[in-house]
C-alpha cells in the first residue's frame, strides 16, 4: 500500500507534508522529535516545527506511528504500531517481539487488576549497557 493510501486509510489527508514525514519514519523506523525534525528540514526547509510536531500527533492518534518515552524523558516515535517491547541501548532501540511474554503479562494483570479496567496495549521499555547478539 502507498503511503498516500495509508494516510487516507487512517483518516488522515494526504498531504505533501504528511507524506514526507511518513516516509521519513518509514526511513528510520525509531525517532526523537529532533531527528524528524532535522530530516524534513533538510528536505523542505519551509515546513515548521510546529507543522511536525502536528504531523506526528495526528499519526500517533490515528494509529499510523506509536510514541515511546525514554527514562531521560526523550520521546521517540516507532513506525510499528502492533504491541512489542522496546530495548534502549547507547546504539539506539530495538525492537523485541513476544507474544508468550504478552500473554504472560495480560494473565498476570488480569488476576491482578480490579474487573473494570481493560489493557489496551502493554508498553515495556528495557534499557540495556550493551548489546551482543547471540
Amino acid at each position: 500500500m502507498s503511503t498516500s493510501e495509508l494516510i487516507k486509510k487512517a483518516g488522515l489527508k494526504a498531504t505533501p507534508q504528511r507524506k514526507m514525514v511518513y516516509e521519513i519514519m518509514k526511513e528510520l523506523g525509531h525517532s526523537s522529535i529532533d531527528k524528524v525534525i532535522s530530516r524534513v528540514q533538510q528536505l523542505n526547509p519551509e515546513i515548521t516545527v510546529s507543522t511536525v510536531y502536528r504531523i506526528l500527533d495526528s499519526f500517533c492518534e490515528a494509529g499510523l506511528l506509536s510514541k515511546m518515552n525514554h527514562l531521560s524523558g526523550k520521546a521517540y516515535y516507532d513506525i510499528t504500531t502492533e504491541e512489542h517491547y522496546h530495548i534502549f541501548t547507547d546504539k539506539g532501540v530495538i525492537d523485541y517481539f513476544d507474544s508468550e511474554l504478552t500473554e504472560m503479562i495480560r494473565n498476570h494483570l488480569k488476576d491482578k487488576l480490579l474487573n473494570d479496567i481493560t489493557i489496551e496495549k502493554i508498553s515495556i521499555n528495557f534499557i540495556a549497557s550493551s548489546f551482543k547478539k547471540r
